[in-house]
């Protein structure tokens, strides 16, 4: 009977984000619903001793990240170098090549620190302009943007500042390039055979005639030729200098604070030091110090262009880093609750059957993320109930902590994105499509990425490569 409950606990949250309502208000109901039905007094205690602790906690941690990473992307797209990028791509990969050049320029993008929503964003109105003038079907864009934005760039290549290659690290006390040849591997094969799909799908798509497409919504104005646009040497300095500072910071921070730091308050009457433990945190403050190098820099190199839209632009970039981190806190609150009941320990000693550590991480990891719809959110809810199950596992076979940093970061991004994911609605609401239209395609991505983190093990098992 408890296992049923937290199975209908998990099964309402995914109904519930399915139907579009907001998981922020209907986490903790459905946290606190399988807390209800299996001891109703603990429902208040549960909820501000755990629930509550738990989100925050979060909060406390990672929302630096989502805000400078929201603000970064929208100074890129004020400044005009996110239009500069992708047109110079689009160039020199060839008109013809559509698919190849919004792929990149997502990959570009997402790799560089923008959030994949604001990608989304960005990139659709060239994405469409190209399709048409190459006569694709525009059904095929949200999966091409999928493979770009929401796949290798988001949790496989090391030192993507993305959330999913983050989160790890406070749990495994790694840093984002953890596994580096595992993740390159990883992202060579997501890249290629979600490549091959896309222009299987194109090939026949052309072979019945199809092209882009008549009386469709949401259709951006076309692409101005004679805009003038930003050097692509400038536009691309900021998400350079994002990646480079985000590895120099990486190994300054430990070497600077060493395994932990502590200091006084400066407060009248006797206060106890605070003690931070620096080995646990240095990668979230080697994302949000590489963010922020990338945010003056825009800001030095465009100022008079985005100081004339910065305060609306990042009104907006604050409450989608608002919104985004709150959705996943409370999933990761919730996660927390349903790991401290006894249906939970069901589910974790059934996972215990698999006895491959690895595989046992990833099996967990995508599941979850596919309840929840949420990559970093049901990897928070994993990790948060049994990391130490998978550090123990690991270090019985010898098996490198970054490899279970690599497995659960690629797991995250498996299968989150089911149709109740917040970046696919949101992907097809921009595009102004329907699931029925254009989700088997993005369907077809999140096959592509689920299967690429057992390739990641297997060939980790078979080289030993890490």
């Amino acid at each position: 009977m408890s296992f049923l409950i937290v199975l209908a606990s998990l099964c309402f949250l995914m109904f519930i984000a399915y139907r579009g309502y907001s998981v922020i208000l209907f986490a903790p109901v459905a946290a606190l619903g399988a807390v209800l039905l299996t001891d109703p007094t603990l429902v208040a205690p549960m909820f501000t001793g755990l629930f509550m602790d738990k989100m925050v906690g979060f909060v406390k941690n990672y929302f630096p990240v989502f805000l400078l990473g929201a603000i970064f992307g929208k100074v890129i797209e004020l400044s005009g170098f996110s239009k500069a990028i992708v047109s110079s791509v689009i160039k020199l990969v060839g008109a013809e090549r559509a698919m190849l050049s919004i792929v990149l320029v997502c990959a570009l993008l997402t790799y560089g620190g923008v959030s994949l929503f604001v990608v989304v964003f960005a990139v659709y109105p060239f994405a469409a302009e190209m399709f048409r003038q190459g006569g694709i079907p525009k059904r095929l864009i949200p999966g091409t943007i999928a493979l770009g934005a929401f796949s290798f760039t988001m949790d496989s290549l090391p030192g993507t500042p993305q959330i999913q290659n983050v989160i790890p690290t406070t749990f495994f006390k790694t840093n984002i390039y953890a596994a580096p040849t595992l993740g390159v591997l990883g992202s060579i094969f997501i890249f290629l055979a979600g490549m091959a799909y896309l222009e299987w799908r194109r090939r026949a798509a052309a072979a019945a005639g199809e092209g882009y497409g008549t009386e469709l919504v949401n259709e951006p104005e076309p692409f101005d030729d004679k805009e003038k646009l930003a050097n692509p040497i400038l536009a691309v300095l900021p998400l350079v200098l994002v990646g480079v500072t985000n590895k120099l910071f990486t190994d300054l921070i430990p070497q600077i604070y060493g395994k932990s730091h502590s200091f006084v308050p400066a407060v009248i009457g006797k206060a106890a030091p605070v003690v931070q433990d620096v080995s646990k945190i240095a990668a979230i403050w080697a994302v949000e110090g590489a963010l922020l190098v990338g945010i003056l820099t825009v800001m030095a190199f465009a100022w008079r262009t985005v100081a004339a839209r910065f305060a609306e632009g990042t009104k907006a970039a604050v409450g989608g880093a608002l919104l985004a981190s709150m959705n996943t806190a409370s999933e990761y609150g919730f996660g927390a609750v349903i790991a401290a009941l006894p249906g939970f320990l069901v589910v974790a000693d059934a996972l215990k059957v698999i006895p491959n550590p690895l595989v046992n991480e990833a099996i967990t990891v995508t599941t979850l993320a596919g309840i929840t719809g949420s990559a970093s959110g049901g990897m928070g809810i994993a990790l948060a109930a049994m990391s130490e199950t998978f550090i123990t596992a690991a270090n019985a076979v010898g098996i490198p902590l970054e490899v279970l940093h690599r497995v659960a970061s690629m797991a995250s991004g498996g299968m989150d994105t089911l149709p109740h994911n917040g970046a696919v609605i949101t992907l097809l609401a921009v595009t102004g499509l329907t699931h029925k239209v254009a989700y088997k395609d993005i369907f077809a991505i999140t096959l592509i990425k689920t299967s690429a983190v057992f390739f990641v093990i297997a060939t980790y098992y078979l080289t030993g490569l890490v």
